[in-house]
This record gives C-alpha cells, sequence and structure tokens, in this order.
C-alpha cells in the first residue's frame, strides 16, 4: 500500500524531469552551429570571420560564410568523417568552399576562380 502511495510522486517528479529535458538546448553535433573561421596569412596579424552551418536531413547545407549567404551546398558524412561543399558569391563570381569536420575543427578550403586564388583555412566552434 505505501508503494502506491508514493507512485503519483514519483510520476510528478518523472515529468518534471521530462519538462527539464525539452527545454535544454538541442547539442551541437558535428558541422552544425557557428564558427570562427581564421583567414590570417600572418600569425601576429589574426584574420578571422564568421561561418554558420545548418546541415538539413535531405543532404544541402544552408548558413553564411565570410558574411555571404550560402548559395546551394550538400554534406555528407562517408569514410569517417562529414564534409561539406557548397557556393558563396561576393556579388562579382563564385567562392567554392569545401570542408571537412576533423575532431573538434573544420579544415577546410576556398577557390575563387575570378580572383585567382585559393585558400585554406582552419574554423574553431564559436
Amino acid at each position: 500500500m505505501r508503494v502506491l502511495a508514493g507512485l503519483p510522486l514519483v510520476l510528478v517528479l518523472a515529468a518534471c524531469v521530462a519538462q527539464a529535458q525539452t527545454n535544454d538546448p538541442a547539442p551541437v553535433v558535428g558541422l552544425n552551429g557557428a564558427w570562427v573561421v581564421d583567414l590570417s596569412t600572418s600569425p601576429s596579424e589574426p584574420y578571422t570571420k564568421p561561418m554558420q552551418l545548418t546541415l538539413n536531413a535531405d543532404g544541402t547545407v544552408a548558413g553564411s560564410f565570410y558574411e555571404s549567404d550560402i548559395e546551394v551546398g550538400r554534406w555528407r558524412t562517408a569514410r569517417g568523417r562529414t564534409c561539406v561543399s557548397f557556393r558563396t558569391t561576393d556579388g562579382v563570381g563564385p567562392y567554392h568552399t569545401a570542408a571537412c569536420l576533423v575532431g573538434d575543427h573544420v579544415e577546410g578550403q576556398t577557390w575563387a576562380e575570378h580572383r585567382n586564388f585559393l585558400f585554406n583555412w582552419n574554423a574553431t566552434r564559436n
């Protein structure tokens, strides 16, 4: 009988725990989220720009890179790593970016054919 008397208290506590868990923000997983991209050409002159990635369930990528919206992009996890590839623009021409999650950081490169450069960069979680 005492067990049955304590049952409502157990149910109320379980409901409170479940409610508290649903109010917590979802954990950031993989490449999703905010990143700080290190575009420095010299260690003595830091130069960073933001990157925001949303990896959608259909394999598309949304967000921004270097303060430009991602126009189109794809992501995939294969061979033990998760990578993205996407296109942005500076209004003059396209920038093609490819990047992979490596441990707790991102390693990537951006190619701008119209500017005749390829730039390798790293990013850390914001």
